[in-house]
């Protein structure tokens, strides 16, 4: 065998290796995203329990039927707060706050509450999974969103929350 048929072999070797490593790398990487998520995720549900179990819960559900005495009113401002605060947790919280006696299973509050809550947190660029993503990769600007962008994403809210409300009378 020649140098050269040794040096080409050696390297294509090398060249394997690497490619198992870097797959391998890449499985462990991927299983590793996987489990931050679902821990984060979990923590993100103890830490509504948590509130459930100290009251804060039944105690911020008074206080908004309290102050704003209508569910729909209620499921608004829980949507615009969802721009603020991710929609997962402020719906576990929510559904903490509501029990299913008050709200059965299938009432319209909780179709709104979905409706909202998923809309509303695009009024902000940082109020949406995507949101954050886009802004990444498209390298958009939160200042620039909020002038060019938030107005649309209200006028949406506002017109999916006109069709629920029309919805409802038919």
């Amino acid at each position: 065998m020649s140098a050269d048929t040794t040096s080409n072999s050696t390297f294509i070797a090398n060249l394997g290796q690497f490619y198992e490593s870097a797959q391998f790398q890449h499985k462990v990487s991927f299983w590793a995203s996987i489990a931050a998520a679902a821990v984060g995720f979990l923590g993100i549900l103890l830490a509504v329990s948590s509130l459930q179990s100290a009251g804060l819960l039944q105690t911020g559900a008074s206080w908004l039927s309290e102050t704003i005495r209508n569910d729909y009113g209620i499921g608004t401002f829980l949507g615009l707060l969802s721009a603020v605060v991710d929609n997962v947790p402020l719906v576990a919280a929510s559904q903490g706050m509501y029990d299913l006696q008050t709200y059965p299973t299938d009432h319209p509050f909780w179709e709104f509450l979905a409706l909202t809550t998923g809309t509303g947190g695009s009024a902000i660029i940082i109020g949406s999974a995507a949101g954050v993503a886009v802004m990444g990769i498209e390298k958009i600007d939160f200042i620039w969103y909020l002038r060019k962008i938030s107005w649309l994403a209200l006028i949406g809210f506002a017109g999916g929350i006109a069709v629920f409300l029309l919805q409802m009378q038919f």
